[in-house]
């Protein structure tokens, strides 16, 4: 049996850290006691967090500046989508526009075609415009219309304004214009104000006709208006044609050459008008008597 030795001996290492033990105990008690009384410790810290703030933004800068750059990217894409969304808008919208600008000046060229035929009691047919012939020097167009809807050799074909030309090609479903501004275009005229009788004579210039060999001693002047004549059978009288803009000798200097501005919009329109029958003449028209007997 072991015989008992007494108690171990105290090193002086544990007696150092148990007085380092009390030591802390006791400030920590004492530092209790002052805060509790006077509130020093929080004051402390009060000035410690102020002088933290600064460091506390530069920690969260980084990250702020993450945010603002995703929001501000999500925004930039929000704002290009909606960019996108209105140019389409004000495109589609600009379309829109055009087009109903296109059809009213469409309507109001047919109403002033209409408006021609009823003021001269015109027997007429409307053709729609197809084709137009793209060489520089002829002037012609394809009409949708054709010897299955009544179009003829020669028929007349006008406008509001005025005479535009003659068919001289019928198929079934189309027919040929020949505009009188063709250079192998020309038409008996009378001046409506002296009663001169001219030819006019297409040039292959949509604007402009010509009459040659006007006599020095003709009463004609610039601004006359220029009528058909109706001599030759061609085309009926009365149709207006043009109006003078220019007189200038020829190169003899025995004659004058007239330059004729067309009455009928020959670039302009979609649709023309077909002459079935000649308007009556004065000696034909019927009486005020007349056109009210039954």
């Amino acid at each position: 049996m072991a015989s008992y030795a007494g108690p171990a001996p105290v090193r002086p290492g544990d007696v150092a850290g148990t007085l380092r033990l009390l030591a802390y105990l006791g400030l920590a008690i004492a530092l209790i006691v002052l805060d509790h009384r006077g509130g020093w410790l929080a004051q402390g810290r009060a000035q410690a967090e102020l002088l933290a703030q600064p460091l506390w933004w530069l920690a969260g800068a980084p990250g702020r500046i993450g945010d603002r750059l995703r929001s501000d990217a999500a925004t930039r894409g929000q704002l290009a989508r909606e960019n996108r969304i209105l140019r389409n808008a004000l495109l589609i919208s600009g379309a829109r526009g055009a087009r109903l600008q296109a059809a009213a000046a469409d309507n109001a060229r047919l109403r002033g075609l209409l408006g021609a035929a009823t003021r001269g009691r015109l027997d007429v047919q409307l053709a729609p415009i197809l084709d137009i012939d793209l060489d520089p020097v002829r002037r012609r167009l394809v009409l949708e219309a054709g010897a299955a809807d009544g179009v003829r050799m020669g028929q007349t074909v006008i406008d509001a304004g005025g005479l535009l030309g003659q068919i001289i090609d019928v198929k079934p479903r189309t027919a040929t214009l020949l505009l009188l501004t063709d250079a192998d275009h020309a038409v008996p005229v009378v001046l409506a104000r002296s009663g001169v009788r001219l030819v006019a004579y297409g040039r292959g210039r949509q604007d402009l006709l010509e009459l040659p060999d006007i006599p020095l001693s003709s009463d004609v002047r610039v601004g006359d208006a220029v009528v058909t004549s109706g001599l030759g059978g061609r085309f009926p009288a009365g149709f207006p044609v043009g109006r003078i803009v220019a007189l200038r000798p020829d190169h003899s200097r025995a004659f004058l050459i007239g330059d004729l501005k067309p009455s009928a919009q020959l670039d302009r329109g979609r649709d023309v008008l077909l002459l079935r029958d000649a308007p009556p003449t004065a000696a034909e028209a019927p009486t005020p008597a007349e056109r009210t007997t039954p």
